[in-house]
């Protein structure tokens, strides 16, 4: 049986600096939209955020793959602290959501 670890994990920065940061979601009660819809709806402005202002770390255009009740987006950074800088700004779309 798989071995399920909770909680947040990280690895060493290659040799560039870039981060590659992967997120998603999993449709567990599909019968239940008020508890999957506000996270599935708050990640397009995120991305959409991101890629107008470019400064804000990320790189290149973030990946999608959808595979049954599972939503998995990856995106490359700049740099770990940019990614953290993002993650916890009062002005970013993404402190609300989190």
């Amino acid at each position: 049986m798989t071995t399920l670890h909770k909680g947040r994990y990280s690895a060493d920065v290659g040799a560039d600096g870039k981060v590659l940061f992967l997120i998603g979601m999993r449709f567990n009660q599909l019968h239940k939209p008020w508890k999957w819809l506000p996270v599935f709806i708050a990640m397009p402005r995120m991305l959409i955020e991101l890629q107008k202002n470019r400064e804000l770390g990320l790189v290149g255009k973030p990946r999608t793959y959808l595979s049954g009740r599972t939503v998995l987006v990856w995106q490359y950074w700049e740099s770990f602290e940019k990614l953290a800088a993002y993650s916890r700004s009062q002005e970013s779309a993404h402190l609300p959501a989190w």
